[in-house]
């Protein structure tokens, strides 16, 4: 489904991503682990068009999307669902739900889609009139991740979905995630909680400074000396 080849970004002059190759197939959860400052979510911002890439190539079912405009990514059927549980502060739930089927194609069946998030979310349903800003921080990531479902995406690209969560909250929105690809949507995940992420994955990619230093599946990443010291501990 997505393929990139030898990508490069950069902020100005100074590089973030070094020659990164990685594919992700119809179907799975990839995981792309790392520590902050790894060029985990620059990697994510480059594929949804939000950062140009200065060189390399991004293919998304066979097609060149490098360069393009985000709404036009968004169009093609990859959605970002970005680090930092960013809503529409001052709107309504079911506002912030709305401007995830903002898409022509989408619009008309935004009530049918409205009702499958529902029934992943349901506190949604019952907070749809509520300001989104007086959520708690695990509501406001489940409306994040229901807003990016609105758009019906092929690919859902998922930044950090742990951060800043309770345990017991970050596993429900885990579980909930793991069950994307039955639906039909294939997951990108970036995030530094290996344990977590790595429970849902099929396969996973290691970054460090820009570079992908190991590529495996996710049992094989779990055993992993370099993932046991980087990033679980021992």
């Amino acid at each position: 489904m997505l393929t990139i080849d030898q990508l490069q970004v950069s902020y100005g002059i100074i590089p973030v991503l070094h020659h990164v190759s990685l594919t992700v197939n119809t179907g799975e959860v990839v995981t792309i682990l790392g520590s902050n400052g790894a060029g985990k979510t620059s990697l994510l911002n480059a594929i949804s068009g939000v950062l140009k890439p200065r060189a390399g190539a991004i293919r998304f079912e066979d097609q060149p999307i490098t360069g393009l405009s985000p709404h036009r990514i968004v169009a093609r059927g990859i959605a970002q669902i970005p680090e930092g549980r960013k809503i529409f502060p001052f709107m309504t739930v079911l506002e912030n739900l709305f401007m995830g089927a903002c898409l022509p194609r989408i619009w008309p069946g935004r009530l049918k889609i409205l009702e499958k998030v529902y029934t992943l979310f349901p506190i949604l349903k019952e907070r749809s009139h509520q300001r989104a800003s007086l959520m708690s921080g695990g509501e406001q990531q489940m409306l994040v991740i229901a807003r990016g479902l609105m758009a019906q995406p092929k690919l859902l690209l998922i930044d950090e979905p742990s951060l800043g969560l309770s345990p017991v909250m970050m596993r429900h929105i885990y579980d909930v995630i793991g069950t994307f690809p039955r639906d039909g949507v294939t997951i990108l995940l970036s995030e530094q909680n290996v344990q977590s992420a790595l429970k849902i994955a099929n396969r996973g990619y290691v970054m460090q400074d820009g570079h992908i230093v190991l590529e495996d599946t996710a049992d094989r990443l779990l055993r992993s000396e370099l993932v046991k010291k980087a990033y679980v501990g021992g």
